[in-house]
This record gives structure tokens, C-alpha cells and sequence, in this order.
């Protein structure tokens, strides 16, 4: 088992949004937030002028910038501001995202997390070196199963073999 020593981090599946040699960005996607619903940080961020068609979770993403909201989704969503993750995968950080979804509209896959997971240059492949983490390919039904949040990690650890 990884032996990542901070506790924020234990049984944390992060999906990588972004790894280059400046560093890595991504978010814990299986980390439901005990505070925070779906109808509250709507009215947060000024949307409380649409009726709720869709009530999704919210994730808390990691300990950084805690504040900012990015919506994972699968494809076929494009919005001015989406980042292709990787083929079938965007990264969505605009209010009107969240609009949409709770319009009942937007991505049909999607996760919504507050904060995200940051490493500086060479940190994460230090800590990976270090056996603070296990890689695993990423996986749509693992990152976006609806059912899997508290077993995602169990998941994950599963497709290592």
C-alpha cells in the first residue's frame, strides 16, 4: 500500500488533469463533502435564479484554492473555458457550468469538486519514487459511477491486480 503520511490524502483516488515539468494539478474524486450541497453553492456563486431540475454532489477536490469549483465531465460538453483533459474528458471551471447542470442540462457525466490536488515541479514524481502513491489507468465508470464514491478507492486498488 502507498505510504502517502499526510492524513488529507488517505484512500484518495485523484484523477491527473494536468502533469508537465512545471507540475501536477488534478482532483480527489472520491471525497463527498459533510458541508457543502449542491443548492447552497449555487446560491454562494449568485445561480439562484433557475429552478433545480439535476441535484448533484459536491466533491472536495483538495487542499488548495479550496474556494474554486471545476467540473470534471465526459465528453461531447465544450464550453468556452473546457480543457480537454484527455480524449473523452474535460475540465469546466465556469459558473455557467453549473447553470446548466442544475438546469438539467450540461454534461451527463459529471463531478463537481471544490479545491484541487497541486504538486511543484518534480514533487509528484518524487512522492510516486517514494511509494507515496500507485498509478492506475483512468477510468470513465471509476471516476464518474455515481454509486462508487465511498468504494472508489477499493475500486481503483482493484484494477492494479
Amino acid at each position: 500500500m502507498p505510504g502517502m503520511a499526510d492524513p488529507r490524502f488517505a484512500h484518495t483516488v485523484i484523477y491527473m488533469c494536468a502533469h508537465s515539468g512545471d507540475g501536477a494539478m488534478g482532483l480527489v474524486v472520491n471525497k463527498r463533502s459533510d458541508s457543502i450541497v449542491f443548492k447552497e453553492l449555487l446560491e454562494q456563486v449568485g445561480v439562484d435564479d433557475c429552478t433545480i431540475r439535476r441535484d448533484i454532489p459536491v466533491h472536495i477536490g483538495g487542499p488548495v484554492e479550496t474556494a474554486r469549483g471545476f467540473v470534471l465531465h465526459g465528453g461531447g460538453y465544450d464550453h468556452k473555458g473546457t480543457m480537454a483533459v484527455s480524449d473523452g474528458i474535460g475540465l469546466t471551471a465556469s459558473v455557467d457550468i453549473l447553470r446548466e447542470v442544475a438546469g438539467g442540462g450540461g454534461p451527463e457525466n459529471c463531478l463537481l469538486a471544490l479545491g484541487y490536488s497541486g504538486w511543484g515541479a518534480g514533487q509528484l514524481e518524487q512522492e510516486i519514487q517514494q511509494n507515496g502513491w500507485l498509478t492506475a489507468d483512468a477510468d470513465e465508470d471509476l471516476i464518474f459511477g455515481a454509486d462508487l464514491d465511498e468504494d472508489r478507492w477499493r475500486t481503483a486498488i482493484g484494477t492494479l491486480g
